[in-house]
């Protein structure tokens, strides 16, 4: 192996490392949920690429708000699913969609796009 060959690899097993270090240990931004009038929680959720925040934090027992707003067009974001509240819902693009629900026992519970590529969390303590 010469030197140029030897940079290449280095520089694909770094950028091949940053990959796996960004989708599975670096941390992501959390939200609590903020109790609104009559004690539901409502949080905002951007959708572009991804849900922002994409982990989020509430009480068991109370209903939940979710408004999700869709700033884009990409095909893969445009419905959300709660597999354990059995709920999907389309997600207009450059609208918003509001999703409630109540989880009744604490625990953590994922929610994706329809093909699955985009993830998120709801958390309930």
């Amino acid at each position: 192996m010469d030197i140029p060959e030897i940079l290449v690899t280095a520089t694909g097993i770094t950028l091949a490392a940053l990959v796996v270090w960004y989708f599975f240990f670096s941390t992501r931004p959390k939200a609590r949920a903020q109790a609104a009038s009559g004690g539901v929680q409502a949080v905002t959720i951007m959708v572009k690429g991804g849900y922002t925040p994409e982990t989020i934090e509430v009480e068991c027992g109370k209903p939940v708000q979710l408004s999700f707003y869709r700033a884009e067009e990409n095909g893969c974001s445009e419905e959300v699913l709660f597999p354990d509240f059995n709920l999907r819902r389309e997600l207009p693009a450059y609208q918003t969609t509001l999703i409630e629900l109540r989880p009744e026992k604490a625990g953590s519970y994922e929610f994706t796009c329809g093909m699955g590529m985009l993830r998120g969390r709801l958390i309930a303590r």
